[in-house]
């Protein structure tokens, strides 16, 4: 017997008193970019392994024709992709991460100018509280895996999110698309269909953002850690019952024979 079990984040109900209306002031942001060595208006977010399946080349490029279809941007938008180095003893991962280096500085040398530059790139391993203040600054966030179970990334940005703001851009490749449908779904391979929503996520009414948050926030509140280990254990009872019940019949069927 196969069954699906989606695993979520932990996303209870919010503390009492809490504004809910808080988010990253403009100067935290700035202050969190000029760490980084970029100054721009708009800020997008990814946090991946730095794995075949998760996309980051097509997220990269993806970026690149955003910034030439619309040029406008050059020099207001940037992309910060935390890249936790993953195998790199084996050396296919260990070359993607190199090819994935040689990537963003192609794209930066492009476009970059003083004090902008399109592309920051991570590479090393983050926790959740350093992760916790880019889901809140950004403006959108891109999960844009080639081939994926359920991907929580997708879900912990929501969880962050309590001033219901910014956009989540999905693959339809990712497990959680099946819960998260007021995200903007791609096909990661389409690389102008990628650059078109980003577009639209930073273009996108700020009435619209927050219904589509509120919706996947209650979806995933519904649906949380919780909820899914609760759930989880149940059936695996349900199963042992069945197990036992069956030996039971299968002892008195034997008995009742002989």
């Amino acid at each position: 017997m196969v069954r699906p079990f989606p695993i979520s984040v932990d996303l209870t109900d919010d503390e009492p008193g809490e504004d809910q209306t808080s988010g990253f002031t403009y100067a935290e942001r700035t202050s969190l970019m000029r760490s980084l060595g970029t100054q721009a208006a708009f800020l997008g977010i990814g946090v991946d392994r730095v794995d075949y399946t998760k996309g980051i080349l097509e997220r990269f490029l993806a970026i690149e024709r955003f910034l030439e279809k619309y040029p406008t941007y050059q020099g207001k938008f940037s992309f910060i992709q935390i890249g936790a180095p993953s195998r790199t003893h084996i050396k296919r991962y260990h070359d993607l991460l190199a090819e994935v280096d040689a990537e963003a500085d192609r794209i930066n040398w492009r476009f970059q100018s003083d004090k902008w530059k399109p592309i920051v790139f991570l590479k090393r391993q983050h926790s959740h509280n350093e992760i916790a203040p880019y889901y809140r600054a950004a403006d959108l966030c891109m999960v844009t895996s080639l081939h994926d179970g359920m991907n929580l990334v997708a879900k912990e940005f929501l969880a962050a999110r309590r001033d219901e703001r910014g956009v989540l851009i999905l693959s339809q490749f990712t497990g959680a698309a099946r819960e998260l449908r007021d995200a903007l779904l791609v096909n990661p391979y389409d690389i102008d269909q990628s650059a078109e929503a980003i577009r639209v996520a930073l273009e996108m009414e700020p009435e619209d953002k927050q219904l589509r948050v509120h919706r996947m926030r209650r979806t995933i509140k519904e649906n949380n850690i919780y909820r899914w280990a609760g759930n989880l254990i149940t059936a695996l009872c349900e199963v042992r019952l069945d197990v036992v019940e069956n030996s039971k019949d299968k002892l008195s069927a034997s008995v009742t024979t002989a």
